[in-house]
């Protein structure tokens, strides 16, 4: 019963990522011309990732509540697309 729980959990996660109705950030990755837009959730990256954490903390001080946008630069779309898995 426990493996089916967190079996159902993980699915749900996945679903998260692939939602595009309730996502509150947009993330910029790489370098032109190599470049992908992610969506996603900040409560989520923040409790997953310590160095999101500290980019979104100093990013919500300069925003109004509204989408929240970051650029990540150094890093390539396909490695990103790897962490958020």
């Amino acid at each position: 019963m426990v493996t089916q729980f967190f079996s159902k959990l993980s699915q749900n996660y996945i679903e998260l990522l692939k939602d595009d109705e309730y996502y509150d950030i947009t993330i910029e990755v790489g370098e032109d011309p190599n470049v992908k837009i992610f969506r996603a959730h900040m409560n989520i990256l923040c409790y997953r990732s310590p160095y999101l954490r500290r980019i979104l903390k100093s990013n919500k001080k300069n925003n109004d509540n509204g989408l929240v946008h970051i650029k990540l630069s150094n890093t390539s779309p396909e490695t990103f697309q790897i962490i958020l898995e």
